[in-house]
């Protein structure tokens, strides 16, 4: 099998920096967005020129999947305490129940991506949903700790297809200047179900059991896969060269129109008009919608090489130690809270992840919302021109508070405080986990975007490995060094990674992009070569 590598620059001549506002000469008229990535002209099944109602249904219906992996996994966070004494297991092995589905999380999005890029994401969505839903049935009737673990990390598996492949669905439906916006709503989704779900199972475990907890997770699991099976068509699309927008070329010319799903209809060179018929519904669910000719095997090599991009390094790293800080609170908070001297009960415990929700949502709009506006202005201000790095100025605001965070959780542990000072720390640290990776993979897709699925899958692969890595060890570190030196540790970890990361490629990212778009990285993965 011989491998012959491309460049990015090959596959999209921007390399990230496009016309994104048009300004229209006219006193009594906007300045208009250009649509970008362009959509299809007499293609009416283009993902990007779906009915909005039919975009919002598909996507919310793969936030929910993702909501659901994490809501009966990490979820049950606060029944470890509870689960420990029954199955006779340490604080340590019970942080299994959590550990190793998140290794698994990770690992496994190294199968999915080239799956789905081969034969679609419907059919990978539809199968993983399914698997989910039955793995929770396995854990709710689970009578062993290994059955449970086991139950946890083949869900895992199922759920891991949402990680990269969901965020890569947010670039099949959505525009460059609406990415930001429906990123964190996405990661609002995945932190959700870390967050909101312990919440609801401290009380269930509390007036029930954790059983029932799992039952719950079962119905609806179950309703999401028919969510997923009825309204989640094939978004995968080959779309024309990304080489009409450039860094110099205005596209007046194009008569580009804001995004109101009104579309220029162009004629060909015959004269004729050639439209696309569109698919029906029933056409739709279809699980198949043909295979490229493409090589399967060179399709699971073909991200690793994409590693070298200054930019997957970077998200990787930063979502890493985001996902470490939050989950290493989830794992200690049932083991500080329901042990003396405070001797909360599981309901009681579970409401410290109302300030995580307020941090999440909060985050997620930092990093959403909020850093397209931003974007918006910084491009105004560029004469109209783009740049990915735009995005990287926001950190500042997950930054500040998550520093903070650590050091009043950790302090507030250590010192026996007012569970007043846990809560404003868990909050506070819960701000990175949506608004890092808002900002970073959003990043990512601006600068590789004709290679999303393939650069996604690495940034959450990566870091979901990292992570094991530094959670595998966290009870024994904090038991030995204590909370003040283990989440200081942490805060400054976060520092060096986040800030000085973000630094560098505002200063120096733009220069590095345009010259990493030419490395042949890419493994061109058509039979025959």
């Amino acid at each position: 099998m011989s491998f012959t590598f491309t460049s990015l620059r090959w596959l999209d001549q921007t390399d990230g920096t496009v016309m994104l506002q048009h300004a229209v000469y006219d006193a009594t008229s906007p300045t208009k967005t250009v649509l970008f990535p362009k959509p299809s002209t007499t293609d009416p099944n283009d993902p990007l020129r779906w009915p909005k109602h039919k975009k919002h249904i598909a996507f919310a219906s793969i936030c929910a999947f993702a909501f659901l992996t994490n809501f009966a996994i990490g979820g049950l966070a606060p029944a470890f305490y509870l689960l420990s004494i029954e199955f006779d297991k340490s604080m340590d092995e019970t942080s299994h129940l959590l550990l190793y589905p998140i290794l698994v999380l990770g690992v496994f999005n190294f199968f999915w991506v080239p799956i789905a890029n081969m034969w679609g994401k419907r059919p990978v969505f539809v199968f993983a949903s399914g698997l989910l839903c039955a793995c929770y049935i396995w854990g709710a009737v689970a009578t062993s700790f290994s059955s449970l673990l086991g139950s946890n990390i083949i869900a895992a598996i199922a759920g891991s297809s949402t990680e990269a492949l969901g965020a890569a669905l947010v670039n099949d439906l959505y525009f460059l200047h609406e990415r930001g916006g429906k990123m964190g709503i996405y990661m609002n989704a995945i932190a959700g179900g870390n967050t909101l779900g312990p919440l609801i199972c401290g009380f269930v475990i509390t007036n029930l059991s954790w059983r029932w907890y799992k039952w719950i997770a079962v119905i609806l699991t179950g309703l999401n896969f028919l969510a997923i099976l009825l309204f989640v068509p094939e978004t995968r699309y080959q779309r024309e060269e990304f080489n009409e927008v450039g860094v110099a070329i205005c596209p007046s010319r194009e008569k580009v129109i804001a995004a109101d799903e009104k579309f220029l209809w162009q004629d060909s060179d015959d004269g004729l008009r050639h439209q696309v018929s569109r698919k029906t519904w029933r056409m739709e669910l279809s699980l198949w919608s043909g295979a490229p000719n493409m090589n399967l095997a060179k399709m699971f090599v073909r991200p690793f090489p994409m590693l070298l991009y200054p930019s997957v390094i970077y998200a990787s790293l930063c979502y890493s130690i985001s996902l470490v800080i939050t989950v290493a609170v989830n794992i200690l908070n049932p083991f500080v809270l329901q042990a003396p001297p405070y001797n909360w009960s599981p309901q009681i415990n579970g409401l410290i992840n109302i300030p995580g929700i307020l941090g999440n949502l909060f985050g997620a709009w930092a990093g959403g919302n909020l850093m397209d506006r931003w974007c918006t202005y910084r491009t105004k201000k560029n004469g109209g021109i783009y740049e990915p790095e735009s995005r990287l100025y926001m950190v500042i605001i997950p930054f500040m508070i998550t520093i903070a965070g650590c050091i009043v959780f950790g302090y507030g542990v250590q010192n026996a405080l007012s569970w007043v000072s846990l809560f404003f720390g868990y909050g506070m640290v819960a701000v990175a986990l949506t608004a890092i990776p808002t900002i970073t993979m959003s990043y990512v897709s601006d600068c590789a975007l004709p290679v999303n699925s393939d650069v996604l899958l690495l940034v959450n692969g990566l870091k979901n490995i990292v992570a094991f890595g530094f959670l595998y060890g966290v009870v024994p570190w904090v038991e030995e060094a204590g909370y003040v030196t283990s989440f200081g540790a942490l805060a400054g970890v976060f520092a060096g990674i986040v800030g000085i990361g973000a630094v560098l490629l505002i200063v120096y990212g733009a220069r590095a992009r345009h010259a990493s778009a030419q490395w042949k990285v890419i493994l061109e993965c058509v039979v025959g070569q």
